[in-house]
């Protein structure tokens, strides 16, 4: 594994390269993407190797007798989390994106009210209005310099519509690793006002050394209510694969899920499962020790470097790979320290806004591409705002 490697991206219908001009005015000749949540890195030999023997096999068929990959799951879950999952609980979606949507689909219905901690992951909100629902913000409060929950003032938002609640764990976009005690208030706030919870833990094993990420399902008192989505696409950089699964211990609730994925006709994408299949292994996990222990150097470079930077804040992350960086002690407004990150360091990274209330005057930029990268960001960002120096 060598993620000081610098792949070139550009021109290979790579999202996060080649669409950062039109979106974000900056030309990739010469630009950093850190916006797109992908990684960098090509993905642990096993992986690629399962690709290779598709290949050498020669035929793309469908996919059947899904045991060995749902073992893999099994297997990982419990050797990487604690959890215990049975296999007729798992559910393959083409990603969670599309897992949320069909949440949304089958465990509500237009008009109701979907509850997110934001600022958080922008496709929630963006999924929830294009359903019909109604999304329902409670901000996230700031305590020393991270994100907490304020269940209190929560509970007085609630006004009864209120039929899901979405939750981001590890947290994108603050990367926060939400402790067991407040997951147990996340529960109570469920159960208290009667909502569906679905635990979005697509970033759950990308935390930083010294923290520990808790699985919800291992959460009391929530086995009549929890939808949990996870997927190796994160991971293991395999997004393309449209890959995730939603596990539903609850029999209800699983028989309405299927119900819905069977009315939608949807099935498995082979490509997917033979690579979360390999993903899920010794040689998989192995990979993700390194790959954690190398964003971790990358966090400390950038963190430093920014720190430097008068009225400039980079939110201490736990997890993801994802830096929640915010401007307001600059005193610019949110264009002009966008402008300098675009126009002056030419870095396309994503804007705070679109994660909702909370995310003003902030902005996100990924960490998951070499060392020599970040670095490069760094003083890029240094320059761009030279003069608060």
């Amino acid at each position: 594994m060598n993620f000081d490697e610098i792949i070139d991206r550009v021109g290979t219908h790579s999202s996060k390269w080649d669409m950062m001009e039109p979106i974000y005015g900056v030309c990739p000749e010469g630009g950093i993407a850190m916006w797109v949540a992908d990684m960098d890195f090509r993905p642990p030999a096993c992986v690629s190797e399962a690709i290779a023997r598709m290949q050498d096999h020669g035929i793309y068929g469908y996919y059947g007798e899904e045991g060995a990959y749902r073992a893999a799951i099994q297997w990982w879950m419990k050797e990487r989390h604690g959890w215990s999952v049975d296999k007729n609980a798992i559910f393959t979606t083409h990603g969670l994106v599309h897992g949320t949507a069909m949440c949304l689909d089958a465990f509500t219905a237009p008009g109701d009210g979907v509850v997110l901690f934001t600022p958080v992951y922008h496709a929630f909100a963006r999924t929830i209005k294009a359903s019909g629902r109604e999304v329902v913000e409670c901000e996230l409060a700031l305590e020393d310099g991270r994100y907490v929950m304020d269940f209190d003032r929560y509970d007085t938002q609630m006004t009864g519509r209120e039929t899901m609640l979405i939750l981001c764990s590890p947290h994108n976009p603050g990367g926060r690793v939400w402790t067991r005690e407040e997951l147990e208030g996340v529960a109570a706030f469920a159960r208290r006002h009667d909502l569906i919870l679905v635990s979005d833990e697509i970033h759950h094993d990308l935390v930083m050394p010294g923290h520990h990420h808790t699985a919800m399902a291992l959460i009391d008192g929530l086995q009549d209510r929890l939808v949990m989505m996870t997927a190796t696409t994160k991971t293991f950089n395999i997004a393309g694969s449209h890959t995730g699964n939603v596990i539903i211990s609850d029999e209800k609730l699983r028989a309405r899920f299927a119900a819905r994925m069977a009315a939608m006709g949807i099935s498995a994408n082979s490509f997917g499962l033979f690579m979360t299949e390999a993903a899920y292994s010794p040689e998989g996990a192995a990979w993700v020790d390194a790959l954690c222990a190398y964003i971790d150097g990358n966090r400390k470079i950038f963190d430093e470097g920014i720190g430097k930077i008068p009225g400039v804040r980079s939110m201490p992350l736990e997890a993801t790979y994802l830096a929640w960086v915010d401007f307001t002690g600059t005193g610019m407004t949110a264009d002009e320290a966008t402008a300098r990150v675009q126009k002056g360091a030419r870095i396309a990274a994503n804007h705070g806004p679109s994660f909702g209330t909370g995310g003003e005057n902030h902005m996100r930029f990924n960490l998951a591409t070499p060392r020599a990268r970040v670095a490069e960001a760094v003083a890029r960002m240094q320059d761009a705002f030279a003069d608060l120096q």
